[in-house]
């Protein structure tokens, strides 16, 4: 019986990717670009990505309540799912009827080997090669030596922002930024006293999943008078699929924007 060992060490039993159902965002994007449009019968509300699907793909719900019922109706002989996206709760009962496939990313090299491993589990080994070949390869050449101080914020309300064990954190430090938040772990709360005191110099605000705006950038300058602030595209640093293959050169535009807006302040 053909078993695959998952991302946290559990052992599936997967017979058939026929009937595949992804409960994250950036996986549903994957199996797309795997040439998996059949098999996939039921997606997120979150996958918006690609779009013909998020208009035509049945939806299961969202990453942080499925319908267990709907996706029983399906009845799919894989689930795809991440430790961090979707609840525990939620996965443990999908496994007592379904084979579920977890993945658990917090750098480039585990998002690479979830990408190979869901090449191998649904027989599109060849077409995962090629992805995390460009993949390594884009990175590679992703050459920049000037770390600038920064913070990453996710959310407002409390603000939010990202430690160093998160996917996020290793993002940032490939695209050119030093997580001042680096020491702490997963998503801590903090303040716009808190950066002011720790001299943040860059602050990222991410699109997602706090959407954001120009708005909030206005009303966080006049406390943060030393420190630039910039909207980034938050599935650029965030999601682990195949937008990897686009991350590296959009990294390279906002390490250059960031720069020339340094260098700009500094005449």
């Amino acid at each position: 019986m053909p078993f695959y060992i998952d991302q946290m060490n559990r052992s599936v039993e997967i017979n058939s990717a026929k009937r595949i159902i992804s409960l994250v965002p950036s996986q549903t994007e994957l199996l797309h670009d795997l040439g998996l449009e059949e098999e996939v019968i039921g997606i997120t509300k979150f996958c918006i990505h690609p779009e013909k699907w998020f208009r035509s793909k049945t939806r299961i719900g969202g990453t942080k309540k499925i319908d267990i019922e709907k996706i029983k109706q399906l009845r799919p002989d894989l689930v795809l799912a991440n430790k961090e996206e979707n609840l525990q709760s939620e996965i443990e009962e999908l496994a007592k009827y379904f084979p579920v496939w977890i993945s658990d990313i917090n750098d480039l090299d585990s998002a690479v080997e979830m990408i190979y491993c869901v090449g191998i589990i649904t027989g599109h080994v060849i077409e995962s090669e090629f992805i995390c070949r460009d993949i390594l390869k884009y990175f590679a050449e992703l050459d920049i030596d000037h770390k600038l101080p920064a913070a990453y914020f996710v959310w407002r309300e409390p603000y939010m922002t990202i430690g160093g064990d998160t996917f996020i954190s290793d993002m940032m430090e490939r695209a050119g930024f030093q997580n001042i938040f680096h020491a702490s772990s997963r998503y801590p709360v903090t303040t716009i006293r808190e950066l002011d005191d720790m001299d943040c110099k860059i602050l990222l605000l991410s699109s997602e999943p706090y959407p954001f705006s120009q708005k909030h950038i206005d009303e966080m300058q006049a406390a943060l008078p030393n420190t630039k602030i910039i909207l980034v595209d938050g599935e650029m640093f965030s999601w682990y699929g195949s937008r990897l293959l686009k991350a590296p050169a959009y990294f390279k535009h906002v390490h250059e924007q960031v720069l020339s807006l340094s260098h700009a302040a500094g005449k």
